[in-house]
This record gives structure tokens, C-alpha cells and sequence, in this order.
């Protein structure tokens, strides 16, 4: 039977958790909200509607939501040619591939962040499909994410494999029944992601290609 090997892809396998933290807190800037960068840390992997309803809190203007996610889009888009991969996140893709996983992307990203964040990571051919924040109605931590990409790997939670740098990350994929792995390489600590239900932490995609054989990802796992 086939194993999807699904990942989370901003703070997992690109190194942009950073440069969302930097370029959220200059677009609420310019909105006239000061936002400690440290919150905004702690929100990245939440779709930008809900990490603006996180930070900003019910009683926001909500009319000025569209505005911040413009700003915020406009201000990343200028890193777009120069997104840093993580170390081996390209190798490790391919490594699964090869293995027999069918690998799967599951990111809020969409568009021409996602076509920037695939170039970067440089694996295209190791990817079969991509759940995006336009195939889903509610992002992560709701489990709709990780259920799309199990759909388009067409395999059972049981048989899947979620990878992820966020708490957010760990949520949906305990609430989709599948073993989660969190990696320590966004900025999160391990016993955050830990309580949040990773079943195991790794520190970044090199570590968990040289751990291999000892990890949910291992051949013939």
C-alpha cells in the first residue's frame, strides 16, 4: 500500500519563518499596530486571516485584514528570488521518493510564493501533488490541510506521515490522525511542539535524512 510522507514547507524545508516575522511586523507597522516580533514568531503557519485574527484580537477592523495580508504579500515577494532552502530539504525529498513514499506539500502558501518556495527547495521532481491554501476552506490547525494532501496521495492517516516546524502543524496533523515528526528549525521549541503532539523531533531536514532508518520515514516504515 502507498505512504504519503506530507510536509509543511515554510520553517521546515524553506528557512522563511524569519522573513515572515520581519515582513508581518512591517505591514501591521505600517497599519499603526505595534506587534512584538516574538508574537508574530509564535503565529507564523497560520493562514494570514487567522494570524491576523490571533494577534490583532476580535474587537480589530476587520475591513483593514485585506489590506495587512496585501502589504505583507508585497513585502515577502521581494525576497522571492533569494528564499533560502534548509539544508538537504531537497535531498530528503528525493531519498523518500525513492524509497517508495509519495511526498506531498501541505502550505498556506499559494500562488507565486508557493512557485517560489518549489524553486527553492528544488525537488519538483520528487513532489507529486500540493494541498494549498486555495484547495482549503480552513487552514492550519484544522486538520482540512493534511486530510486534502492525504487525498490527493489517496492513502489512509495510518499510512501517512506529517512533518512540521509549528505548533500548528502538530495540531492539524494529531486532528488527522496521522504520526507527526516536528522539526526544531522554525524556531519553535521542542517541548511546544512536543505538547502540541509531534510523537518526534528532529533538528531540520539534514537531520532527519542522516537519522533516517530511525525515524516514522524510515524504509519500509
Amino acid at each position: 500500500m502507498e505512504r504519503a510522507a506530507v510536509f509543511d514547507v515554510d520553517g521546515t524545508l524553506v528557512d522563511t519563518n524569519h522573513l515572515h516575522v520581519t515582513t508581518w511586523w512591517e505591514a501591521f507597522r505600517q497599519a499603526g499596530h505595534h506587534v512584538p516580533m516574538h508574537a508574530i514568531h509564535r503565529a507564523v503557519g497560520l493562514g494570514s486571516d487567522d494570524l491576523i485574527a490571533h494577534l490583532l484580537g476580535d474587537d480589530r477592523d476587520p475591513d483593514q485584514d485585506e489590506t495587512l495580508s496585501q502589504a505583507h504579500k508585497a513585502l515577502y515577494g521581494t525576497y522571492f528570488d533569494r528564499l533560502p532552502p534548509l539544508r538537504d530539504a531537497g535531498r530528503l525529498l528525493r531519498r523518500l521518493a525513492d524509497d517508495g513514499w509519495t511526498v506531498v506539500l501541505a502550505t498556506s502558501a499559494s500562488g507565486a510564493e508557493l512557485g517560489a518556495l518549489r524553486r527553492a527547495i528544488d525537488a519538483d521532481d520528487a513532489i507529486k501533488a500540493t494541498a494549498s491554501a486555495d484547495d482549503v476552506e480552513q487552514g492550519k490547525p484544522a486538520p482540512e490541510p493534511v486530510e486534502h494532501a492525504l487525498e490527493l496521495a489517496g492513502v489512509p492517516p495510518e499510512r501517512a506521515v506529517f512533518v512540521g516546524d509549528t505548533v500548528w502543524d502538530m495540531r492539524a496533523g494529531t486532528r488527522a490522525g496521522v504520526t507527526t515528526v516536528g522539526v526544531l528549525c522554525g524556531g519553535i521549541p521542542r517541548a511546544d511542539l512536543e505538547e502540541a503532539g509531534a510523537g518526534s523531533v528532529y533538528r531540520d531536514p539534514a537531520h532527519l535524512l542522516e537519522r533516517l532508518s530511525d525515524t516514522p520515514l524510515a524504509p519500509g516504515a
